[in-house]
């Protein structure tokens, strides 16, 4: 039975940049501590983080609407 590979995954902190270990040891990955993990939730929940939608102009539940006006 092999052992588990403990190399260290490095990357960096989404929120402020700093590397930080990508390892089941730090609680907070992918963020480097608390708290960037609470800037980070504070930012979803105050819905700055938006997918961009693109009108299309086929929809043709936009032309029903049109013609009921």
């Amino acid at each position: 039975m092999s052992k588990p590979d403990k190399r260290r995954r490095g990357a960096r902190c989404p929120q402020c940049s700093k590397a930080t270990d990508l390892t089941p040891d730090n609680p907070f990955r992918p963020f480097c501590s608390e708290r960037c993990k609470l800037i980070d939730l504070g930012a979803w929940a105050a819905e700055s983080y938006r997918v961009p939608i693109v009108e299309d102009p086929t929809d043709p539940d936009e032309d029903t609407e049109q013609q009921r006006s």
